[in-house]
């Protein structure tokens, strides 16, 4: 993922105190990184001990997993605790002759028509994600084989129009393969079945999807063409046997170029005004009609919009919208100013609200849920770009927003993207620096904390919240309620003890409780490993008057 140059500096405007800012959501009181001080005695937010909270999920680079150590690196997601990859599988990385301009002769619904050897790194992913009880996401990803996208722009043929006929078919030899019925030539058992399915990726940025407008009239291209990509889609791996609850559409960028000319050709769409135009409204959220509606190849009137739901079955129907909500180097509370259509973490109110309104109007009750399938904080060191911040930081902004992701019930996952740092330093977003040293983040994500109130009089309590992501497969394996140790060390100590030991009812490793503390001091997290091995979480600093 990359976010455009205009964003970034939209994230650094913001930091320096712009305007506009919506600072605080209105469950959390200003935080810098472990809680809010607030005022003497704080108010504190309620407590949901029993809340079940978002399926962690993780989405490494391809480059990552398509390696010969993929045991090595599946075992550490497991150590971590992760309970869904997700992974992008490439069009034009399977297809045959991809950078061709004819169209090979082959039946593109059948896997066993595609060059020998394409899956086999996805087939190791597969069967080692399901021996390690970790579920699987696949992305029907760009780019696609240029015999599969449209004529007359030399930039970026892979994303040029896409065909989506050719698309739906490729759905289908994937959702074949991947059914759990499927037995390639040379193996003696079926692939695993893979849990979920996307469809595409960021079709509202141009480097993924184009045009995303029309260079003359300036409506919006993208949407339609997602659209048909979805009912091409949708109707192949239904065909193939998956259900609609395991069909994501979306995944959406969370940031794009403002109106009126932009974004152009391959630009990058505000991801709201993405979802307008896939639902065929304008800004006032009426249906479009005549040669605005025409232009979005959307129905011109009222008694073809009656039929549009009907038409595109994967628009209301699917079994969520992956959105990657990444807050462009901004606090996880925080809206970027002055750009309403955005869709990162601080907004996610308003994509639910949205999504909730485009359905209604075509008389729909669907809820989506929302899937994160994209997050994390880009560091610096190593990354240079506008929009990061320090190794801490990201650490606890990650605990944080991960908190703040949990308060919502709508929320169906929180994610982490990278690893490991790319070793060109862009886009640093990984659990491990390039040279292979862990980062803050590495314990932060494995084991999360979050104080929402870190000031208060003495013998007054306060929230702990936290989570102990390994715990779930630990209960598997030892067939015992996991329990988590709340350790305090006072101001000037670094020796810490066990002031209270929390049993984890949440299948995701979640809990919330509070706590008194004996003075100002650092708070953290403790747990084994049913093998013995030990691990505390980042800590968090306390003061008490």
């Amino acid at each position: 993922m990359t976010l455009p140059h205009v964003n970034r500096r939209h994230a650094a405007r913001a930091r320096r105190g712009a305007a506009g800012l919506a600072a605080v959501l209105a469950a959390l009181a200003v935080a810098a990184c472990g809680g809010s001080s607030g005022s003497t005695v704080a108010r504190l937010p309620p407590v949901h001990p029993d809340r079940v909270g978002p399926e962690a999920t993780f989405t490494p680079s391809n480059s990552e997993l398509l390696g010969p150590d993929v045991g090595a690196k599946l075992d550490l997601l497991r150590q971590l605790g992760v309970r869904d990859v997700h992974i992008g599988i490439q069009w034009a990385s399977i297809a045959p002759h991809p950078t061709s301009r004819h169209r090979p002769s082959f039946d593109a619904a059948d896997p066993a028509a595609y060059p020998a050897g394409v899956f086999a790194p996805y087939d190791a992913i597969d069967r080692g994600l399901a021996a390690r009880g970790i579920q699987f996401t696949l992305a029907l990803a760009p780019s696609a084989p240029i015999w599969a996208t449209g004529r007359g722009h030399w930039q970026l043929q892979g994303v040029w129009e896409p065909k989506a006929s050719e698309f739906g078919q490729f759905a289908r030899a994937l959702a074949t393969r991947y059914s759990g019925h499927y037995t390639p030539p040379g193996q003696s058992t079926p692939l695993p079945r893979i849990t979920q399915w996307s469809i595409w990726n960021e079709p509202d940025q141009g480097f993924q999807l184009a045009p995303q407008t029309n260079p003359k009239t300036h409506a919006e291209q993208s949407p339609a063409m997602y659209r048909a990509l979805v009912d091409a889609a949708w109707s192949g791996l239904r065909a193939a046997g998956q259900s609609p609850a395991s069909i994501l559409i979306g995944e959406l960028a969370p940031a794009g170029r403002s109106y009126p000319t932009n974004p152009g050709n391959f630009g990058s769409m505000a991801p709201l005004r993405f979802l307008r135009a896939l639902y065929c409204v304008g800004s006032d959220y009426k249906p479009l009609s005549g040669v605005a509606a025409a232009q979005r190849s959307c129905p011109t009137t009222a008694a073809a919009s009656a039929h549009f739901a009907a038409q595109h079955p994967g628009l209301f129907h699917a079994g969520g919208v992956a959105n990657h909500p990444y807050p462009q180097g901004l606090a996880p509370n925080t809206v970027t100013p002055d750009e309403p259509d955005y869709t990162e973490l601080a907004a996610s109110g308003k994509l639910e609200a949205t999504l909730d309104r485009l359905n209604r109007l075509y008389g729909s009750s669907t809820r989506y849920r929302i899937y994160s399938t994209e997050f994390g904080y880009q560091t610096k060191p190593p990354d240079d770009e506008l929009g990061v911040v320090s190794p801490q930081t990201a650490a606890a902004w990650m605990n944080w927003a991960e908190y703040i992701t949990w308060q919502d019930p709508r929320q169906a996952s929180f994610d982490q993207y990278l690893i490991v740092d790319p070793p060109s330093g862009h886009f640093a977003t990984g659990l491990v620096t390039a040279q292979g040293v862990p980062k803050p983040a590495y314990d932060a994500y494995r084991m999360p904390l979050y104080l929402p109130v870190t000031s208060t009089r003495k013998r007054h309590p306060l929230v702990v919240w936290g989570c102990v992501r390994p715990a779930y497969f630990a209960q598997k394996q030892t067939h015992t309620p996991q329990r988590v140790q709340i350790q305090f060390a006072p101001r000037g100590s670094t020796r810490f003890r066990t002031l209270r030991t929390v049993t984890i009812a949440s299948p995701h490793g979640f809990f919330e409780t509070t706590e008194t503390f004996p003075g100002s001091g650092s708070v953290r997290l403790r747990w084994s490993y049913p093998n013995g091995g030990v691990i505390t979480s980042r800590t968090v600093v306390v003061t008490l008057r």
